[in-house]
């Protein structure tokens, strides 16, 4: 019996771990669809990686964490490492957490006068 209970809850771990580990990545629920952002900025820092790129930008006196779209649809789009590098000045169109965290979810990419719809 204690074997079976073990087993069982073994299983239930399990079957619960893929629910954490969405959970530990942010939804796009947190953030603000109601407040759209248009920031132009240098990037201080990108990192071409998955599960989706990032960046850093200098916006209002403060260091903004970018959460771009994944590597296969920007570059898909047109997107391409290249173009986004550290020190290029880009327009990015998107929405601010809504806790008031210094990051923002960015729909739009405007780079050398091309802009890129990133979802």
């Amino acid at each position: 019996m204690r074997a079976q209970l073990k087993r069982a809850l073994s299983a239930a771990v399990l079957a619960m771990l893929p629910m954490f580990a969405v959970n530990a990545h942010h939804g796009w629920s947190s953030y603000d669809a109601t407040q759209v952002l248009t920031v132009k900025a240098p990037l201080k820092g990108v990192n071409w990686g998955n599960p989706h790129g990032t960046a850093k930008v200098k916006w209002q006196k403060a260091e903004w964490d970018v959460i771009l779209a994944p590597i296969s649809r920007m570059e898909a789009r047109g997107l391409t490492e290249e173009m986004v590098s550290k020190g290029q000045t880009v327009t990015l169109v998107g929405y601010p957490r809504s806790d008031g965290t210094k990051e923002m979810r960015v729909e739009r990419v405007i780079i050398d006068g091309k802009t890129v719809e990133l979802r």
